[in-house]
């Protein structure tokens, strides 16, 4: 606890030092309004690439740029005070070589307050993520279905499956011998990511895997029914807010439409002055 009474945010090494306890909640975040609303509920929020298909209607994340990702993140760090702000590192900004991957790291950390980067890949990815830690950057990895990668894995297939799950282990151990405080399962086989779970000992992060990881996340615009382009299999709706919506500015335009809009005189009645 600060001198002013503000909770301290979760840091790297409190989310790593969850394992195996309370499972971790986590949701995506991309505006202030929305962090506000999470950040008592929530261990982080993930600033996630999604943000270019639920926001702005791209076909993928691959079209997310560093721009998008710092203006977001920006706007998500001032709805937060105790929930730990995890930023994607968009496609591109970390491949090509690790000092790329750095540079652009440090830039989205010191541009928003995030409190860790999260980039995609196992094995590939394992000495990137060795070189940005030893370097002072927190790095949550991301293995399994890696949307950045869809176009090599032929689509949003479910991953892991048969010789693949030696594979994916794998991945699992070399993100964690590298450094990264947490590990993202995103669409893997309920027993493969009980077996990973069991098999590291930084916490795994379920998206579509199991409710035996140590923790969930969703992406929090199919979470409440507002991105109804497609739905994956595995997104439990808690709401249905784009409906919701959708039914409100229909009504809205049909009352503008008859004339059945309130007139100004009538919600400003009480300050026209009495003559």
């Amino acid at each position: 606890m600060s001198a002013t009474g503000k909770k301290r945010a979760l840091m790297a090494d409190d989310i790593r030092a969850s394992k195996g306890g309370t499972p971790l909640v986590s949701l995506t975040a991309y505006t202030t309004p929305m962090a506000q609303m999470m950040d008592a509920h929530c261990d982080f929020v993930l600033v996630g690439d999604s943000v270019g298909m639920v926001l702005h209607g791209l076909p993928s994340t691959l079209g997310v740029t560093m721009e998008m990702m710092i203006l977001h993140g920006q706007a998500v760090a001032r709805g937060l005070t105790s929930a730990m702000m995890v930023i994607d590192m968009p496609f591109g900004s970390y491949e090509e070589s690790r000092e790329q991957a750095f540079r652009n790291a440090a830039r989205l950390m010191s541009e928003t307050g995030a409190g860790a980067v999260k980039l995609e890949g196992g094995v590939s990815m394992a000495d990137t993520i060795a070189f940005l830690v030893a370097r002072g950057i927190p790095v949550m990895a991301h293995i399994g279905l890696t949307p950045q990668s869809t176009n090599t894995l032929g689509g949003y297939k479910v991953q892991g499956r048969g010789a693949a799950r030696d594979a994916l282990i794998a991945d699992a151990h070399a993100v964690t011998q590298a450094g990264a405080f947490a590990v993202v399962l995103e669409k893997v086989p309920a027993t493969l990511a009980d077996d990973v779970t069991a098999a590291v000992d930084i916490p795994t992060i379920g998206i579509g895997a199991s409710a035996g990881c140590d923790g969930q996340i969703l992406v929090v615009d199919d979470m409440l029914g507002l991105f109804t382009a497609f739905k994956a299999k595995f997104v439990k709706r808690y709401a249905h807010l784009g409906e919701t919506a959708e039914a409100a500015i229909a009504t809205y335009a049909d009352e503008v439409r008859n004339r059945a809009f309130p007139a100004a005189e009538h919600v400003f009645a009480d300050e026209v002055p009495q003559t």
